[in-house]
């Protein structure tokens, strides 16, 4: 596999993280540079160690994982996006934007497919070094991008930006779940 497919490959994976940054990038409202920073780089490990989870299991589970990866995609996606709903008819708190948990569970949503894509891996001639880390940057940058395209465009929402961030997760969420029937 050349390094224009691997890169094409990473842009792809890195879809699904770059629109939840868009959407926690409305919401976020202090510490955004350091949210930013931490989002991003909890994307682009993740999305680095699942292909490499992927490689490692190769034949042996591939087939039961690919076929449930999109149900646990959805059912993530779906609990975070009801849940920044909910929490947008809650009084406003001190909130930094970012929380440990919804973090991780955000983390693991983005990147199953990413497991995927690293039991193909196993399939062919890929510089698995090489393939990581064209992913985790490809991440971290489009991340990047996202939380802060996300900010701009949550300046002119103001409170209904939690609400849409929301239904965008639950979207993607339903998207994958379609994607994988």
């Amino acid at each position: 596999m050349k390094n224009f497919e691997l890169l094409l490959i990473s842009i792809a994976l890195a879809m699904d993280a770059f629109s939840v940054s868009i959407c926690k990038g409305l919401t976020m409202k202090y510490k955004v540079k350091r949210n930013s920073f931490i989002l991003a780089t909890s994307f682009s490990v993740f999305q680095m160690i699942m292909p490499l989870i992927g490689y490692l299991l190769g034949n042996s589970l591939s087939s039961k994982l690919i076929e449930f990866n999109h149900i646990i995609a959805f059912i993530l996606l779906s609990i975070i996006g009801i849940n920044m709903i909910k929490e947008s008819y809650k009084e406003e708190d001190i909130n930094i934007g970012l929380n440990i948990k919804e973090l991780f569970l955000l983390s693991i949503a983005t990147s199953i497919d990413a497991m995927a894509v690293g039991i193909t891996f196993s399939f062919f001639n890929v510089n698995l070094i090489i393939a990581i880390l064209m992913i985790g940057i490809t991440a971290f940058i489009l991340s990047l991008i996202g939380v802060n395209l996300g900010r701009l465009i949550g300046k002119n929402f103001q409170h209904k930006a939690e609400i849409i961030g929301g239904i965008v997760l639950i979207l993607i969420g339903i998207k994958i779940l379609l994607e994988g029937f």
